[in-house]
């Protein structure tokens, strides 16, 4: 018998040293900087503020992930807003969100 698996675990996702950089850079040519930026600014301050109390870096590589796969869907979120689909059926997250502070 062997004590090996037979199977592969999958590697974690771990960005590239320069990746918030780069990824703050497309994030600040992109069309929607002046909500986007301050947005990613506050979320990797909070996750930096975490990693330092936690000795980890798994929160800030997960902000990075994030806001890559946001710049990623966004040409696709795009398209969607533009094909007039009709919204009517989906949840207003805003309504729900004003809900569960009352």
């Amino acid at each position: 018998m062997n004590a090996q698996p037979d199977h592969t675990p999958a590697a974690p996702y771990l960005p590239a040293p320069g990746a918030p950089a780069e990824l703050l850079a497309q994030l600040r040519a992109d069309r929607r900087a002046e909500r986007w930026v301050p947005a990613f600014e506050r979320e990797w301050a909070a996750a930096l503020g975490e990693s330092r109390r936690t000795f980890s870096l798994n929160t800030l590589y997960e902000v990075v992930h994030v806001w890559q796969a946001r710049l990623v869907s966004a040409p696709a979120v795009d398209a969607f807003v533009a094909s007039g689909h009709d919204e009517t059926g989906f949840v207003d997250m805003a309504e729900l969100r004003g809900r569960r502070r009352r």
